[in-house]
């Protein structure tokens, strides 16, 4: 005797029942059959799967086949599903209306995404939360309910690479923040930290919705929860592309980068109005909060660029510099620029003079490769250089003396640009390359009065306490505390090489002998045979290189290579600071 076989239901199922005249989904029809199936007992052979017409169910028209057929015959549903999906939709991408998008590229803006669509790599947008509406009734907000709320999120790729963004619409509601508009944000951010994705901000609003009173406010402080929390984890840019008033500017001001959009961007805490009410100073938005006070006086803002076309690319070419995260090393790509490559022009640099200046930029321009330096901050401080290259492929953060603004001395703004860029580099494993010439910090009352020792202190501290590679260059002059400061052998330098123009004393030597020979002063002659002879000991790089503080005394063309070397010889560093809740930076 065959022993019974096991029961189970037979894959194809629908695919042997034909139904004509049937345009209601599978599913339908399929969840009836098998109902008549499941009634079997287990263990013996399911029913045949019939073979039928339309008319034969209607005529049977008993039981589950008549129901299946009533089912059949209704309208289909999905078409008008998929039909208000689109129209809804439609109405979320439209924003505030045609109107308002008209008035944003009339004042040279694009929207919020159409921004969106240029700094994503094409068709790899996917959008969260297009359909959240504020849930405020009062003043007659219930009246004025448009889908995303006044802000555009989700994530999408930059040359392949994953990246997180929120861009506000200016043409709803002015782009203001409510607690749903701020809710799509905090989603983004915590989206972001969970991946381990940069984001990506792009500002155009007027600060909180006043409407929802202390609930905006709340918006705001988690967002501001959320940026410090993912400081140091993940890379986060802000673009002001409008206005940014109130609580939005603290949000950016958290970041690792803000940059700003000419002639129509715009950071205060407080406008124009309060101003004029507070302190009776009559001031424009421009004057108050514009690119040339940020980027130029304030230091706030990280650079600024024509229009937004401009903005967005150079973010899209920041973004290739650095990982994703804190645990990915750089992105390290092909390079075509031979890392042994010899650059003689360089020999000829430094003029013979020593007060001469000359173009720090050219040496940068010159040793990375293929000329490729994204400069951050360069009209700001401009007596220091910093910015990303790369060498042999490997992204590296380059800080450098600037001896054509300032003689390269280091001074109060200087300090804080340069120790701001050094954290974010080590907290992003991002080798840090140093040229020095350096002729002291920048004396004087105003200085002093303004702060001088605790902001120099930034610069050193960020030095001392970073773990990445380091690597300096002393080109010419390395005079006072400046010496130590500037990533020395004294503060973790791991490779320190100095050219043979280099000057590595307490000061320079006229100032040295001035204090020195002070009794000798009226005596030209002997000043003149002093100042040869502190030269001739201390104007040169072999006194610290006898004492180890310096690694080997290069020649000029041959930066690149050694450079390059160095860097392959410090892949594997590992380096530890002290066990600490966190440390106390002299802020």
């Amino acid at each position: 005797m065959t022993p019974p076989r096991a029961w189970a239901p037979r894959t194809p199922l629908f695919s042997e029942l034909r139904l004509d005249n049937c345009v209601t989904p599978p599913i339908v029809v399929l969840g009836v059959v098998r109902s008549r199936i499941g009634d079997r007992e287990p263990g013996t052979d399911p029913l045949p799967a019939p073979t039928v017409t339309g008319r034969q169910l209607a005529r049977e028209g008993r039981g589950d086949y008549a129901f299946a057929f009533r089912r059949l015959r209704r309208p289909p549903r999905v078409k008008q599903i998929l039909e208000e999906l689109e129209k809804r939709r439609g109405e979320a991408r439209l924003g505030g209306g045609e109107k308002r998008i008209a008035s944003q590229h009339a004042k040279g803006k694009l929207t919020a995404r159409e921004r969106i669509d240029l700094l994503l790599d094409e068709g790899s947008f996917e959008e969260f939360d297009m359909f959240v509406e504020h849930r405020v009734s009062e003043f007659g907000m219930d009246k004025q309910r448009i889908p995303g709320d006044g802000v555009v999120t989700g994530w999408g790729r930059i040359n392949g690479r994953v990246v997180f963004v929120f861009s506000k619409d200016f043409t709803v509601f002015g782009g203001s923040l409510s607690s749903a508009h701020a809710e799509k944000i905090l989603k983004v951010q915590r989206q972001a930290m969970k991946v381990g994705a940069p984001v990506i901000g792009l500002f155009d609003a007027g600060g909180a919705r006043i409407q929802e009173g202390v609930a905006a406010l709340g918006g705001y402080a988690d967002i501001f929860l959320e940026n410090t929390l993912a400081s140091g984890v993940i890379p986060q840019i802000s673009v002001i592309m409008g206005p940014c008033a109130g609580g939005d500017v603290y949000s950016p001001a958290i970041t690792d980068f803000i940059f700003m959009v000419k002639d129509t961007s715009y950071m205060y805490v407080t406008g124009p109005d309060v101003v004029k009410t507070v302190t009776h100073e009559e001031v424009s938005h421009e004057e108050l909060g514009g690119y040339r006070v940020h980027a130029l006086k304030s230091g706030v803002a990280d650079g600024a660029f024509e229009n937004d076309l401009e903005a967005l690319t150079q973010v899209r070419r920041l973004v290739d510099f650095l990982p994703l995260n804190n645990r990915e090393k750089p992105p390290v790509r092909e390079s075509y620029d031979e890392p042994s490559r010899l650059e003689m022009s360089l020999d000829t640099l430094v003029p013979a003079n020593p007060n001469k200046p000359y173009d720090m930029k050219e040496l940068i321009l010159k040793v990375v490769d293929e000329a490729d330096f994204f400069e951050i901050s360069p009209d700001f401080a401009k007596n220091i250089v910093v910015g990303f290259g790369r060498i042999d492929g490997q992204p590296v953060g380059i800080v450098a003396n600037q001896p054509q603004t300032l003689a390269g001395v280091l001074d109060i703004d200087s300090s804080r640009k340069g120790a701001r860029f050094v954290r974010f580099c080590d907290a992003f494993e991002i080798p840090i390359v140093t040229f020095v010439d350096v002729p002291g910090f920048m004396p004087g009352t105003k200085q002093e009065q303004g702060g001088l020792i605790r902001h120099g202190a930034k610069l050193l501290f960020a030095y001392a306490e970073a773990t990445v590679p380091k690597i300096t260059i002393i080109t010419r002059k390395a005079y006072g505390g400046a010496y130590d400061v500037m990533s020395s052998k004294h503060i973790r330098g791991d490779i320190n090489y100095a050219w043979p123009t280099a000057e590595i004393a307490v000061m320079g030597s006229k100032g040295a002998v001035e204090i020195i020979f002070r009794s000798e002063i009226g005596d030209p002659e002997a000043i003149a045979a002093r100042e040869a002879e502190y030269k001739a000991r201390f104007a040169n790089p072999f006194v610290a290189a006898s004492r180890g503080y310096i690694d080997d005394v290069i020649m000029p063309h041959s930066t690149r290579k050694r450079i390059a070397n160095a860097l392959k010889n410090l892949k594997g560093k590992q380096l530890t600071n002290p066990w600490k809740k966190h440390d106390n930076i002299p802020l």
